[in-house]
């Protein structure tokens, strides 16, 4: 008998705002963006596409098209999206880099 799976899906672990806005944070601390992406992606399923959509003014294809794997939403959408499912963006300061150091001159 084979093993079945099924993909692992975030969406389904996403049970509070505390818990969405969590998995927000940490795709962002990623500075990827598709990883974000797919993060919003994740957070607006669990809410219910429809709805959200809704709240947001979009359509229902326009925001899945831009959730998608694929998407690349403008900044002006990704703030609609937020909004509606009730999060704010905020910006802090980067933590301190260690500094680059010039590599030691060729002995002569």
């Amino acid at each position: 008998m084979a093993l079945k799976t099924l993909p692992f899906d975030a969406a389904v672990f996403i049970e509070t705002p505390e818990d969405a806005a969590e998995f927000l944070a940490d795709a962002f601390e990623s500075g990827d963006p598709g990883v974000i992406n797919a993060a919003i992606g994740a957070v607006a399923r669990a809410k219910g596409m429809s709805e959200l959509a809704k709240e947001a003014g979009l359509s229902r294809p326009s925001l899945y098209r831009s959730l998608s794997e694929d998407g690349h939403p403008e900044f002006a959408t990704v703030m609609k999206i937020l909004g509606a499912l009730g999060m704010t963006l905020t910006v802090a300061p980067a933590p301190a880099r260690e500094p680059i150091l010039d590599p030691p001159a060729p002995i002569a």
